[in-house]
């Protein structure tokens, strides 16, 4: 009987397990860089949240909604345009559109 095929199995399992256990960290330093914006996504490319009506990443409907954000590099949201914003730039938070 030949042991060594249950032993690599698990050896095999382990070295798994330990492996996408450290790739949700990486992916949360990345997302450590990284700041939610409200009103500069493109339709269809927002990351989430994009309010009543649907569901979440690419959902948004027109360009630049209000209440559909994109993740940014930190510091740049309120220095990036955005048409529908009463400042012309992303926001921290959901908005109310201005008035076209």
């Amino acid at each position: 009987m030949n042991h060594t095929t249950p032993i690599s199995t698990v050896t095999l399992a382990l070295a798994l397990g330990a492996a996408f256990a450290v790739m949700p960290a990486a992916a949360q330093d990345k997302a450590a860089d990284k700041e939610k914006c409200y009103g500069v996504a493109l339709k269809g490319k927002n990351d989430c949240a994009a309010g009543p009506g649907t569901t979440c990443a690419g959902t948004s409907k027109v360009d630049h909604q209000a209440n559909a954000w994109s993740l940014v590099p930190k510091g740049t949201c309120e220095k990036t345009a955005s048409k529908t914003s009463p400042t012309g730039f992303g926001q921290m938070k959901a908005f109310e559109p201005k008035k076209a």
